[in-house]
């Protein structure tokens, strides 16, 4: 009688075969937990978006020195006369809907002649929207100088598009990438009681930014005044009129976007 192990009796060794499966139980189980994170994210992106409050925004569609147009990547909005040839890219913050900043322009359009270019990032996170600032200039080609800004997560984005702008305008933000030595021209406008995007935070985050930056902080301006979109949890309480505080994001604009 001739001794023999278990793989030559049965044909294909047994330890290879443990290996195969244990190979397909872990690669089953990384493209489950993507699948989970993918509907996540989606789910996330979806759910809670804060839309504009209907009577300014119906304010702003019936002024007539407004022409606002749109398509899937942004909304324009351009003065009917008296464009200036000045331009600023405004990306929203996270889950903000687009329409949520058209009033909060309106001044800034009408009054001075500025173009803005309201992007409607992916997944209504401008984390997860990688397009160049070149997709949302091209939306109005008259336009000669152009600035880009964002509110909250979507001035962090717009930090780092920045190098291909003539300025950078944070609305209730502040840079996570370092533009300190970058020699552009930076507005920072802030709100005394904003809750989330707080004067602390706006504060020790300056070393990311210009020594020459202007830094606006807006008396009784929360997170949420600088959209027209309602309350946003985690936020403070407004004391500010927002007419007002358009009309001061109105007049700073007018005063640091530069001229063609």
């Amino acid at each position: 009688m001739t001794d023999t192990t278990p793989s030559d009796a049965g044909g294909a060794p047994r330890a290879p075969r443990r290996r195969r499966r244990l190979l397909r139980w872990i690669l089953g189980g990384l493209g489950a937990i993507v699948v989970l994170l993918v509907g996540g994210i989606l789910i996330y992106s979806q759910v809670g978006v804060m839309g504009a409050e209907p009577e300014p925004l119906s304010d702003a569609q019936t002024n007539p020195g407004l022409t606002i147009t749109a398509d899937g990547s942004g909304i324009v909005l351009s003065p009917t006369s008296g464009a200036t040839g000045q331009g600023l890219v405004f990306i929203p913050g996270a889950k903000v809907a687009a329409e949520g900043y058209i009033a909060t322009f309106a001044d800034t359009v009408v009054d001075d002649g500025v173009t803005v270019v309201i992007t409607k990032p992916w997944l209504n996170l401008a984390f997860f929207d990688p397009r160049p600032l070149s997709t949302f200039t091209d939306l109005a080609p008259d336009v000669s100088t152009w600035a880009v800004g964002g509110h909250s997560l979507g001035g962090v984005r717009a930090c780092q598009l920045a190098s291909d702008a003539d300025a950078l305008v944070l609305f209730a933000s502040y840079c996570a990438n370092d533009l300190s030595a970058s020699g552009l021209p930076v507005l920072s406008l802030s709100g005394s009681e904003d809750g989330l995007s707080t004067p602390q935070k706006i504060a020790d985050a300056k070393g990311e930014l210009p020594a020459n930056t202007t830094f606006v902080e807006i008396p009784g301006a929360s997170h949420a005044s600088f959209g027209a979109y309602g309350p946003q949890p985690g936020d403070g309480t407004p004391t500010a009129d927002p007419a007002e505080v358009d009309r001061v994001i109105a007049a700073q604009l007018a005063g640091f976007l530069p001229r063609p």
